[in-house]
């Protein structure tokens, strides 16, 4: 194999096709005869339509059809196990049970005729107060039956012995806010019918579930279900499933018997896909005086629509990261008119937040280095099952990280480090996300005549480098240089893959493609030994090397033969496939540190500088792994200080449904991030020893910036975002 293809920073390979502006988006698919939809959409959060008037909509210039739950040709609501987010659809009756919810489509032939058609339909409503705020509902908590990350009520060992049995306990209450995906690319859908075929050109993160929800929802055959999604402009959990604005769209092409496109505008994108849970948790956490751990008991409570009870916010941390006998971990739900919740990138950061956070609580009350405390209570295997993890270097992770950070340096006393302008604080805390554990991919590796291989899977590119890195992959095992291999996504006629989700990209798609590329390669292998005419006949198969484009033997680097003359003299291609087989669990890790500057007269609070090590098993492309780190500690910034989703308590809609209320972090707020990896491989993957790594690096650095800003001020912000408001009234 290749020794020099995996593990460099090779520059993504589609990057020139999107800074030239030929990657095409889902908007950007023309269609002969394509008409453009625009949504109408719920101002109240909970009641029924008592009237809706499309008269004035549908004589309107262009204008094509107007559905409303009147005179839409109704679909099958998809099950559960299509993985469709809602319990309802749409459009099919008139009940309201969230603001924001579609009541009617236009269809014209132009957008700005959908937009007007749109604006003139007339909705009367008959209004109930809804409930939006979890404050006031915490004492209708419940506990729901087990879902996707299994029980919502773990327990292992004693916690009130383990409890009693601590020489110190800490207990506290952290908030998290509501919070939204905001992808610079909203979401698209352009359905197109061809008889009873349909093929949906769609931002997606996840093709074969949202095939799957269009052959349920229209009760069609797979084969008669296309999804092609070669681009996206981000996707960060919100286009995983397939949600109603898909299924409407190609409800809406059917009934007009054209193609179209519908857009979601920013303000729908905080109604219409999904959003990051708010959270209510109480964490209590107990040690012996040596620091350590003989309890953790963390309960969080989260939103829930009133249709729908999926939980989102993980509390796998908690039960997985430590070593601790006694550990409880309850998730209760609230039932809220709000929308759906859903996955945001890292799903576990905000329980993960209130765990490191109160682990520095409780570095303090020990007078323990938080470094310290953490590589006392480390462990090297599943604390639920008790098997090791196929590796685990987060040891290696805090002594690089705090070597690089030079935490040595660190006064421990809150408030003691300042320069001229204010307060400096230093923390750090644990990065952590489970990788893996969902189910496989599909892959096919066709070697051609030339010796050129294509590669095949019906994987997404959300924009993480997985056509880069899965070419790697592929070259990798195949002994082929990077440009002649080429990798092909983003479309259901390729092998099914799981959703770019659960940082399983790498653990699913990737074992497809190498375990695809490792049968072709040894195909390719049998062809030649067999040949009397090659230098390599005879030999056995595990003589065999591959490298550069050649075959040679093993010990005897002089006998060797080009594939493409292997390939000439077979004269056939060889193509092999792989089915799928489950992505094994894997743990993926790191040490955070990071230094901020609080000004305590206006109360702000900056983010100076960021250093991550990170155990992602064998780093695949560091330049895009590098990018995964910086992105995520960006995604962190915003989390922490400045993200918010506000809604109005008393009238349930989004008031910040826009870039300029939502305030996501922009360069200004940034620092130079620095990233190293371990780069170890793990024996237990099967993906050339590499973890999915995407949403890890956000983790950590979220509970490292609020225990800074304590360690710059004193005062412990458990209520997130910490803002500038929030600092002062610490500091009167």
């Amino acid at each position: 194999m290749s020794p020099t293809v995996v593990g460099r920073p090779i520059a993504r390979t589609d990057g020139t096709t999107k800074v030239t502006g030929n990657a095409t988006y889902a908007a950007d698919t023309h269609i002969p005869g394509l008409a453009h939809a625009a949504l109408v959409t719920s101002t109240i959060a909970r009641g029924r339509i008592t009237a809706i008037d499309t008269s004035t909509a549908t004589t309107g210039r262009g204008v094509l059809a107007v559905l409303t739950h009147r005179n839409l040709r109704p679909v099958t609501l998809p099950g559960l196990d299509a993985q469709f987010p809602k319990r309802f659809m749409p459009l099919h009756d008139d009940v309201i049970r969230h603001a924001g919810q579609p009541v009617a489509i236009a269809v014209a032939e132009t957008l700005a005729q959908a937009q007007e058609a749109a604006a003139r339909v007339v909705v009367r409503y008959e209004s109930q107060p809804p409930r939006v705020v979890l404050a006031d509902a915490l004492d209708e908590a419940y506990i729901p039956p087990p879902g996707a990350d299994g029980t919502n009520d773990y327990l292992r060992g004693d916690v009130a012995a383990g409890l009693a049995a601590a020489h110190v306990t800490v207990e506290a209450t952290y908030t998290t806010p509501l919070q939204h995906h905001n992808a610079l690319e909203p979401s698209a859908t352009v359905a197109v019918w061809d008889g009873d075929g349909l093929t949906a050109h769609e931002s997606a993160q996840g093709i074969s579930i949202t095939q799957t929800v269009l052959m349920q929802a229209f009760q069609l055959p797979r084969d008669r279900v296309r999804v092609i999604s070669p681009f996206l402009g981000g996707g960060f959990g919100a286009k995983g499933p397939g949600w109603p604005h898909t299924v409407l769209a190609a409800a809406a092409a059917r009934q007009v018997g054209r193609p179209v496109k519908l857009v979601l505008t920013r303000a729908q994108t905080y109604t219409s896909h999904g959003h990051r849970a708010e959270t209510h948790q109480v964490m209590r956490v107990g040690a012996t005086r040596d620091g350590r751990l003989t309890a953790i008991d963390h309960e969080v409570t989260q939103q829930v629509s009133r249709t729908e009870e999926a939980m989102f916010n993980s509390s796998e941390p908690t039960r997985l990261l430590y070593a601790c006998a006694n550990v409880r971990s309850r998730q209760r739900a609230v039932r809220l008119d709000l929308a759906t919740g859903s996955f945001v990138r890292s799903p576990e950061a905000a329980t993960g937040h209130v765990l490191e956070s109160t682990l520095d609580e409780l570095a303090y009350a020990l007078g323990v280095d938080p470094v310290e405390l953490r590589l006392r209570n480390w462990s090297g295997v599943n604390q639920e099952t008790g098997e090791p993890w196929g590796s685990n270097h987060l040891r290696e992770c805090y002594r690089r990280g705090a070597e690089r950070f030079g935490w040595s340096r660190r006064n421990p006393r809150p408030g003691s480090m300042r320069d001229r302008d204010g307060l400096i604080g230093w923390g750090m805390a644990t990065a952590a996300h489970t990788a893996g554990g969902r189910p496989g991919s599909g892959a096919t590796a066709t070697v051609g005549l030339d010796g050129t291989a294509v590669i095949t899977c019906g994987t997404q590119d959300i924009g993480t480098g997985t056509y880069t890195v899965m070419r790697q992959a592929g070259a990798q095992t195949l002994g082929l240089p990077l440009h002649q291999v080429t990798f092909l996504l983003g479309d259901t006629r390729y092998p099914a893959a799981f959703a770019s989700a659960a940082s399983a990209t790498v653990p699913s798609a990737g074992a497809a493609v190498v375990r695809a590329a490792t049968a072709a390669r040894e195909r390719v292998v049998a062809a030649t030994l067999a040949d009397p005419g090659s230098p390599l006949h005879g030999l056995a198969p595990d003589r065999i090397g591959a490298e550069d484009g050649h075959l040679f033997a093993i010990g005897q680097p002089w006998r060797r033969i080009a594939y493409r003359d292997v390939m000439r003299r077979h004269g056939a291609p060889i193509a092999t496939s792989t089915g799928p087989v489950p992505a094994p669990l894997g743990y993926s890790t790191g040490a955070v540190f990071v230094e901020v500057h609080v000004d305590p007269l206006l109360g702000r609070v900056r983010v100076r500088r960021v250093v991550g090590v990170f155990d992602p098993g064998r780093v695949l492309n560091r330049q895009t792994a590098r990018s995964q780190a910086i992105g995520g500690a960006v995604w962190a910034i915003g989390f922490t200080l400045t993200e918010h989703t506000l809604v109005d308590p008393h009238l349930g809609r989004v008031v910040t449904p826009n870039l300029s209320g939502y305030l996501l972090p922009v360069n200004a707020d940034v620092p130079d991030i620095d990233v190293d990896f371990v780069d170890q491989p793990d024996p237990h993957s099967p993906a050339l020893g590499a973890r999915g790594f995407g949403e890890t690096p956000m983790t950590g650095v979220t509970a490292a910036i609020g225990n800074a800003v304590f360690h710059a001020t004193g005062h412990r912000m458990r209520d997130l975002p910490i803002t500038q408001d929030r600092i002062l009234a610490a500091l009167a």
